[in-house]
């Protein structure tokens, strides 16, 4: 029984439309899956690549939420991340001789979990 009740203690945090392509945002969320809360801070405040910024704030989000349920901080670690692919806003790029190329904005949903191990 007290293993599933700490099962259930998870806390979820998204950052829908997110103006970065999913396929870079996944590169930075491999990084945290399964480390402590705290490592996985320390972790992305040391990387340069621009996702870092989108998955730092859902981090601490569901940091946050799980601290206000009276969570033990020290205990809790990234369960799940996951991105998933938004929608993609259709640009059209001038070109020469009046034709255009399409040019995708790609978009994405960040999800993080964290639950106390």
């Amino acid at each position: 029984m007290a293993q599933t009740e700490q099962e259930q203690r998870k806390w979820l945090a998204k950052h829908r439309f997110a103006r970065i392509g999913p396929r870079k945002a996944r590169l930075v969320v491999g990084l945290i899956r399964g480390r402590n809360c705290s490592d996985a801070v320390e972790q992305l405040r040391f990387n340069h690549n621009r996702a870092v910024v989108f998955v730092r704030n859902v981090l601490k989000s569901a940091m946050v939420n799980a601290d206000e349920q009276e969570a033990d901080m020290r205990k809790l670690v990234v369960k799940e991340a996951w991105v998933d692919a938004g929608p993609v806003h259709q640009r059209w790029k001038p070109k020469d001789r009046g034709r255009a190329h399409p040019i995708a904005k790609r978009t994405s949903h960040i999800v993080v979990v964290v639950a106390e191990k």
